[in-house]
């Protein structure tokens, strides 16, 4: 059990690690190109859009985040 454990804790740090919203950024940027793709749109361009956008929004919190210090 003790393994079992330590085998999901270590798939929470490396899939969420430090921040849990680009995490969510990722999951709903492939969630969208799947449904896109299953569609028949050729989704491509999705995920580069959305990790642009998830370094914006990281970036964005990460510079307030110093301000506000």
């Amino acid at each position: 059990m003790k393994r079992l454990r330590a085998f999901g804790l270590f798939w929470y740090d490396f899939v969420i690690g430090d921040d849990w919203r680009v995490a969510l950024w990722v999951l709903l940027a492939l969630g969208a190109t799947a449904a896109l793709a299953a569609g028949g749109v050729n989704a491509w361009w999705l995920p580069p859009i959305a990790a642009a956008g998830a370094l914006a929004d990281s970036l964005r919190r990460a510079v307030r985040s110093a301000r506000d210090r």
